[in-house]
Protein backbone atom coordinates (compact mmCIF):
# COMPACT_ATOMS: atom_id res chain seq x y z
CA UNK A 1 0.00 0.00 0.00
CA UNK A 2 1.18 3.57 -0.86
CA UNK A 3 2.15 5.35 1.67
CA UNK A 4 -0.38 8.08 3.55
CA UNK A 5 0.66 11.35 3.19
CA UNK A 6 0.66 13.64 6.51
CA UNK A 7 1.09 17.01 6.88
CA UNK A 8 1.89 18.39 10.65
CA UNK A 9 0.74 22.07 11.68
CA UNK A 10 1.75 24.60 13.67
CA UNK A 11 2.68 28.03 14.43
CA UNK A 12 6.24 28.07 15.34
CA UNK A 13 8.90 25.50 15.56
CA UNK A 14 10.78 26.80 18.24
CA UNK A 15 12.17 24.94 21.06
CA UNK A 16 8.43 24.37 22.97
CA UNK A 17 7.00 21.71 24.35
CA UNK A 18 3.85 21.45 21.51
CA UNK A 19 7.25 21.91 18.81
CA UNK A 20 8.94 18.84 20.77
CA UNK A 21 6.05 16.63 19.93
CA UNK A 22 5.81 17.36 16.64
CA UNK A 23 9.89 16.10 16.56
CA UNK A 24 8.70 13.07 17.90
CA UNK A 25 5.54 12.29 16.01
CA UNK A 26 8.36 11.97 13.03
CA UNK A 27 11.02 10.57 14.50
CA UNK A 28 8.78 7.37 16.11
CA UNK A 29 5.81 7.45 13.62
CA UNK A 30 6.09 4.80 11.08
CA UNK A 31 7.35 5.79 8.39
CA UNK A 32 6.66 2.05 6.07
CA UNK A 33 3.07 3.56 6.58
CA UNK A 34 3.45 7.66 6.85
CA UNK A 35 5.11 10.06 4.86
CA UNK A 36 5.27 12.96 7.08
CA UNK A 37 5.52 17.01 6.11
CA UNK A 38 5.67 19.92 8.51
CA UNK A 39 4.25 23.73 8.10
CA UNK A 40 4.58 26.42 10.37
CA UNK A 41 3.83 30.03 10.59
CA UNK A 42 6.12 32.23 12.55
CA UNK A 43 9.64 32.72 10.72
CA UNK A 44 11.20 33.62 14.15
CA UNK A 45 10.34 29.97 16.05
CA UNK A 46 12.42 27.90 13.41
CA UNK A 47 15.24 26.14 15.73
CA UNK A 48 13.59 22.84 15.08
CA UNK A 49 13.82 23.06 11.16
CA UNK A 50 16.84 21.30 11.04
CA UNK A 51 15.49 18.56 13.20
CA UNK A 52 12.81 17.71 10.83
CA UNK A 53 15.09 18.22 8.00
CA UNK A 54 17.62 15.51 9.21
CA UNK A 55 14.55 13.12 9.41
CA UNK A 56 13.73 13.41 6.00
CA UNK A 57 10.73 15.37 6.81
CA UNK A 58 10.09 18.33 4.44
CA UNK A 59 9.24 21.78 5.99
CA UNK A 60 7.25 24.77 4.75
CA UNK A 61 7.38 28.11 6.06
CA UNK A 62 3.73 29.36 5.18
CA UNK A 63 4.71 33.32 5.72
CA UNK A 64 6.83 33.66 3.03
CA UNK A 65 6.72 34.86 -0.67
CA UNK A 66 5.17 38.37 -0.06
CA UNK A 67 1.98 36.59 0.31
CA UNK A 68 -0.56 36.05 3.35
CA UNK A 69 0.32 32.80 5.50
CA UNK A 70 -3.45 31.71 4.96
CA UNK A 71 -3.00 31.92 1.27
CA UNK A 72 0.34 29.74 1.79
CA UNK A 73 -1.41 27.24 3.17
CA UNK A 74 -4.25 26.49 0.84
CA UNK A 75 -2.11 26.66 -2.04
CA UNK A 76 0.28 23.57 -0.23
CA UNK A 77 -2.82 21.75 0.37
CA UNK A 78 -4.22 22.17 -2.88
CA UNK A 79 -0.71 20.92 -4.54
CA UNK A 80 0.20 18.41 -1.48
CA UNK A 81 -2.40 15.71 -2.28
CA UNK A 82 -2.02 15.08 1.50
CA UNK A 83 -4.13 12.30 2.82
CA UNK A 84 -4.27 13.68 6.61
CA UNK A 85 -3.65 17.32 7.41
CA UNK A 86 -3.18 17.43 11.24
CA UNK A 87 -2.98 21.24 13.08
CA UNK A 88 -1.51 22.00 16.45
CA UNK A 89 -2.20 25.68 16.42
CA UNK A 90 -5.56 27.22 16.84
CA UNK A 91 -5.06 29.48 14.38
CA UNK A 92 -4.04 27.76 11.64
CA UNK A 93 -6.29 24.88 12.26
CA UNK A 94 -9.24 26.96 11.70
CA UNK A 95 -7.32 28.01 7.95
CA UNK A 96 -7.05 24.41 7.74
CA UNK A 97 -10.66 23.11 8.04
CA UNK A 98 -12.40 26.12 6.05
CA UNK A 99 -9.59 25.03 2.78
CA UNK A 100 -10.35 21.18 3.14
CA UNK A 101 -13.46 21.53 3.05
CA UNK A 102 -12.98 23.15 -0.84
CA UNK A 103 -11.05 20.17 -1.40
CA UNK A 104 -11.44 16.74 -3.50
CA UNK A 105 -10.57 14.36 -2.81
CA UNK A 106 -10.32 16.41 0.82
CA UNK A 107 -8.00 15.19 3.19
CA UNK A 108 -8.68 13.42 7.12
CA UNK A 109 -8.27 16.85 9.18
CA UNK A 110 -7.36 16.25 12.85
CA UNK A 111 -7.00 18.78 15.66
CA UNK A 112 -4.65 18.40 18.63
CA UNK A 113 -5.61 20.67 21.77
CA UNK A 114 -2.58 21.43 23.48
CA UNK A 115 -3.60 24.12 26.36
CA UNK A 116 -6.83 25.37 28.01
CA UNK A 117 -9.00 27.62 25.71
CA UNK A 118 -8.92 30.51 29.16
CA UNK A 119 -5.62 31.80 27.61
CA UNK A 120 -6.72 31.86 23.76
CA UNK A 121 -7.31 35.78 21.86
CA UNK A 122 -10.99 36.34 22.26
CA UNK A 123 -10.94 36.40 17.94
CA UNK A 124 -9.32 32.74 18.28
CA UNK A 125 -11.48 31.17 20.27
CA UNK A 126 -14.67 32.70 18.03
CA UNK A 127 -13.05 31.53 15.11
CA UNK A 128 -12.23 28.51 16.87
CA UNK A 129 -15.22 27.73 18.32
CA UNK A 130 -16.67 28.03 15.05
CA UNK A 131 -15.14 25.89 12.54
CA UNK A 132 -14.60 23.11 15.49
CA UNK A 133 -16.86 20.61 14.37
CA UNK A 134 -15.39 20.49 10.59
CA UNK A 135 -12.65 18.09 12.13
CA UNK A 136 -12.82 14.23 11.94
CA UNK A 137 -10.83 13.43 14.56
CA UNK A 138 -9.78 16.12 17.68
CA UNK A 139 -7.27 14.76 21.06
CA UNK A 140 -6.52 16.99 24.32
CA UNK A 141 -3.25 16.24 25.44
CA UNK A 142 -4.73 16.67 29.43
CA UNK A 143 -7.84 16.46 30.94
CA UNK A 144 -8.27 19.97 31.71
CA UNK A 145 -7.25 20.75 27.96
CA UNK A 146 -10.49 18.52 26.90
CA UNK A 147 -12.45 20.13 29.67
CA UNK A 148 -12.03 23.47 28.48
CA UNK A 149 -13.75 22.83 25.61
CA UNK A 150 -17.21 24.41 25.91
CA UNK A 151 -19.31 20.95 26.38
CA UNK A 152 -21.33 20.97 22.67
CA UNK A 153 -18.03 20.63 20.98
CA UNK A 154 -16.49 17.64 22.37
CA UNK A 155 -18.08 14.93 20.02
CA UNK A 156 -14.94 13.91 18.91
CA UNK A 157 -12.69 14.84 21.37
CA UNK A 158 -10.30 12.51 23.41
CA UNK A 159 -7.98 12.69 25.74
CA UNK A 160 -4.33 11.01 24.31
CA UNK A 161 -1.59 11.22 26.77
CA UNK A 162 1.92 12.38 24.41
CA UNK A 163 5.37 11.19 24.59
CA UNK A 164 9.22 11.56 24.62
CA UNK A 165 12.09 9.64 23.90
CA UNK A 166 12.31 8.01 27.34
CA UNK A 167 15.97 6.25 26.65
CA UNK A 168 17.82 9.83 25.04
CA UNK A 169 16.60 11.60 28.29
CA UNK A 170 17.60 8.92 30.62
CA UNK A 171 20.64 8.99 29.11
CA UNK A 172 21.29 11.92 30.53
CA UNK A 173 21.53 11.19 34.32
CA UNK A 174 25.52 10.89 33.63
CA UNK A 175 25.73 14.62 32.54
CA UNK A 176 24.91 15.53 36.37
CA UNK A 177 28.39 16.76 37.03
CA UNK A 178 28.21 19.07 33.63
CA UNK A 179 25.23 20.46 34.66
CA UNK A 180 26.23 21.48 37.95
CA UNK A 181 29.40 22.74 36.53
CA UNK A 182 27.64 24.77 33.97
CA UNK A 183 25.32 26.33 36.58
CA UNK A 184 28.90 26.94 38.76
CA UNK A 185 26.62 25.41 42.06
CA UNK A 186 28.84 23.31 44.83
CA UNK A 187 28.17 19.54 45.13
CA UNK A 188 26.35 20.20 48.77
CA UNK A 189 23.78 22.83 46.91
CA UNK A 190 20.14 22.25 46.16
CA UNK A 191 19.76 23.17 42.74
CA UNK A 192 15.52 24.08 42.40
CA UNK A 193 15.15 23.79 38.14
CA UNK A 194 12.34 24.75 35.98
CA UNK A 195 12.45 24.65 31.81
CA UNK A 196 9.40 26.72 30.57
CA UNK A 197 9.35 29.55 27.85
CA UNK A 198 8.97 33.15 29.51
CA UNK A 199 5.22 33.06 28.54
CA UNK A 200 2.40 35.14 30.96
CA UNK A 201 0.91 31.47 31.97
CA UNK A 202 4.31 30.27 33.35
CA UNK A 203 4.09 32.81 36.09
CA UNK A 204 7.44 33.64 36.06
CA UNK A 205 7.30 36.52 38.40
CA UNK A 206 5.55 34.31 41.20
CA UNK A 207 8.58 31.60 40.85
CA UNK A 208 11.10 34.67 41.26
CA UNK A 209 9.26 35.74 44.87
CA UNK A 210 9.27 31.89 45.99
CA UNK A 211 13.00 32.05 44.77
CA UNK A 212 13.68 35.03 46.67
CA UNK A 213 11.72 33.56 49.93
CA UNK A 214 13.09 29.60 49.95
CA UNK A 215 16.78 31.04 49.05
CA UNK A 216 17.14 33.73 51.70
CA UNK A 217 16.04 30.97 54.19
CA UNK A 218 18.36 28.40 52.92
CA UNK A 219 21.33 29.45 51.37
CA UNK A 220 22.44 25.91 50.09
CA UNK A 221 19.07 26.42 47.82
CA UNK A 222 19.72 28.15 44.15
CA UNK A 223 16.97 28.45 41.46
CA UNK A 224 17.98 27.68 37.83
CA UNK A 225 15.65 28.70 35.04
CA UNK A 226 15.89 26.58 31.20
CA UNK A 227 13.95 28.81 28.56
CA UNK A 228 13.13 31.67 26.23
CA UNK A 229 10.47 33.71 25.23
CA UNK A 230 9.48 37.44 25.04
CA UNK A 231 9.14 38.24 28.73
CA UNK A 232 12.83 36.91 29.43
CA UNK A 233 14.44 40.54 29.24
CA UNK A 234 11.65 41.64 31.97
CA UNK A 235 12.40 38.81 34.25
CA UNK A 236 15.85 39.45 34.09
CA UNK A 237 15.32 42.79 35.56
CA UNK A 238 13.02 41.68 38.19
CA UNK A 239 16.05 39.41 39.18
CA UNK A 240 18.32 42.17 38.96
CA UNK A 241 15.93 44.45 40.64
CA UNK A 242 15.46 41.73 43.99
CA UNK A 243 19.12 41.27 44.19
CA UNK A 244 18.93 37.66 43.14
CA UNK A 245 22.09 37.30 41.40
CA UNK A 246 24.08 34.33 42.36
CA UNK A 247 21.02 32.79 43.82
CA UNK A 248 19.36 32.78 41.14
CA UNK A 249 20.40 31.66 37.18
CA UNK A 250 17.97 32.49 34.22
CA UNK A 251 20.35 30.46 31.35
CA UNK A 252 17.76 30.80 28.21
CA UNK A 253 17.75 28.68 25.83
CA UNK A 254 19.42 25.75 25.52
CA UNK A 255 19.72 23.04 22.58
CA UNK A 256 19.01 20.29 24.92
CA UNK A 257 17.28 21.14 28.12
CA UNK A 258 17.82 17.79 29.45
CA UNK A 259 21.27 17.54 29.33
CA UNK A 260 20.65 20.63 32.05
CA UNK A 261 18.08 19.05 33.82
CA UNK A 262 20.40 16.45 35.08
CA UNK A 263 22.00 19.00 37.51
CA UNK A 264 19.03 19.70 39.08
CA UNK A 265 17.34 18.27 42.35
CA UNK A 266 13.91 19.22 42.06
CA UNK A 267 12.32 20.28 39.60
CA UNK A 268 9.73 23.22 40.09
CA UNK A 269 6.95 25.10 38.48
CA UNK A 270 4.70 27.96 38.95
CA UNK A 271 2.47 28.15 36.21
CA UNK A 272 -1.20 29.34 35.74
CA UNK A 273 -2.43 26.79 33.59
CA UNK A 274 -0.74 23.89 31.74
CA UNK A 275 -1.39 21.65 28.98
CA UNK A 276 0.96 18.62 29.89
CA UNK A 277 4.37 19.90 29.86
CA UNK A 278 7.10 18.40 27.86
CA UNK A 279 9.37 19.26 30.42
CA UNK A 280 7.00 17.47 33.68
CA UNK A 281 7.69 14.07 31.35
CA UNK A 282 11.20 14.61 30.81
CA UNK A 283 11.73 15.11 34.94
CA UNK A 284 9.95 12.04 35.39
CA UNK A 285 12.43 10.45 33.16
CA UNK A 286 15.33 11.94 35.08
CA UNK A 287 14.07 10.86 38.70
CA UNK A 288 13.72 14.35 39.77
CA UNK A 289 10.81 14.98 42.22
CA UNK A 290 8.39 17.26 41.19
CA UNK A 291 6.92 19.88 42.89
CA UNK A 292 4.15 22.34 40.92
CA UNK A 293 0.83 24.14 40.84
CA UNK A 294 -2.27 21.70 40.48
CA UNK A 295 -3.07 22.64 37.04
CA UNK A 296 -3.79 21.09 33.60
CA UNK A 297 -2.53 17.44 32.95
CA UNK A 298 -0.39 17.36 35.56
CA UNK A 299 -3.21 17.22 38.40
CA UNK A 300 -3.91 13.46 36.26
CA UNK A 301 -0.19 12.79 36.77
CA UNK A 302 1.06 13.71 40.26
CA UNK A 303 -0.40 11.87 43.57
CA UNK A 304 0.03 14.65 45.72
CA UNK A 305 2.66 13.36 48.86
CA UNK A 306 3.18 9.79 46.69
CA UNK A 307 5.15 10.45 43.52
CA UNK A 308 5.15 14.86 43.47
CA UNK A 309 4.08 17.68 45.56
CA UNK A 310 0.80 19.73 44.27
CA UNK A 311 -0.35 23.39 45.50
CA UNK A 312 -2.60 25.71 44.75
CA UNK A 313 -1.99 28.08 41.67
CA UNK A 314 -1.05 31.63 42.67
CA UNK A 315 -0.52 31.01 46.02
CA UNK A 316 3.51 32.02 47.07
CA UNK A 317 3.38 30.81 50.41
CA UNK A 318 2.50 27.23 49.81
CA UNK A 319 4.50 26.75 47.13
CA UNK A 320 7.35 28.20 49.38
CA UNK A 321 6.18 25.66 52.10
CA UNK A 322 6.06 22.87 49.57
CA UNK A 323 9.89 23.39 48.10
CA UNK A 324 11.25 24.08 51.84
CA UNK A 325 9.47 20.61 52.37
CA UNK A 326 11.33 19.09 49.89
CA UNK A 327 14.95 20.82 50.09
CA UNK A 328 15.32 20.75 53.39
CA UNK A 329 14.58 16.31 53.05
CA UNK A 330 17.11 14.78 50.93
CA UNK A 331 14.71 11.52 51.74
CA UNK A 332 11.70 12.71 50.95
CA UNK A 333 13.79 14.14 47.69
CA UNK A 334 14.46 10.71 46.98
CA UNK A 335 11.38 8.90 48.02
CA UNK A 336 9.50 11.69 45.51
CA UNK A 337 12.34 10.92 42.88
CA UNK A 338 11.83 7.01 42.76
CA UNK A 339 8.51 7.35 42.67
CA UNK A 340 7.76 9.97 39.82
CA UNK A 341 10.13 7.74 37.53
CA UNK A 342 8.84 4.54 38.44
CA UNK A 343 5.45 6.67 36.53
CA UNK A 344 8.06 7.53 33.55
CA UNK A 345 7.09 4.67 31.29
CA UNK A 346 3.91 6.46 30.80
CA UNK A 347 5.18 8.87 28.62
CA UNK A 348 6.99 6.64 26.36
CA UNK A 349 6.78 8.44 22.64
CA UNK A 350 6.15 5.04 20.41
CA UNK A 351 3.04 4.56 22.29
CA UNK A 352 2.24 7.14 22.21
CA UNK A 353 2.73 8.36 18.16
CA UNK A 354 1.08 4.55 17.52
CA UNK A 355 -1.83 5.95 19.17
CA UNK A 356 -1.94 8.89 16.98
CA UNK A 357 -1.29 6.90 14.07
CA UNK A 358 -4.52 5.09 14.67
CA UNK A 359 -6.42 8.30 14.51
CA UNK A 360 -4.86 8.21 10.78
CA UNK A 361 -6.01 5.17 9.82
CA UNK A 362 -9.68 6.22 9.92
CA UNK A 363 -9.15 8.22 6.97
Amino acid sequence: MARRRVLLVARGLGPGGMERLLVNQVRFGDRSRFDYSVAFVTPAKDQLVVEFEELDAPVHWLAGGGRPWAANLNALLRRGNFDVVHSHSPLPAVAVRLEARMLRPRPWVVYTEHNSWGPYDPRTRAANRWTYRLDDAQIAVSRAAYESVPEGLRGRLEVLDHGIDLDAVRAHRSARDAARALMGVQPSDVVVGTVANFRPEKNYEGWLRVADRVTAAHPDVRFVSVGQGPLLDDIRAQAAAAGLDGRVQLLGHQPDAPSVMAGFDVFAMASHWEGLPVAFMEARALGLPVVTTAVGGLVDHITDGEDGLLVEPGRDDALVAALERVVTDADLRARLGAASEARADSFDATAAVARVEQRYERS
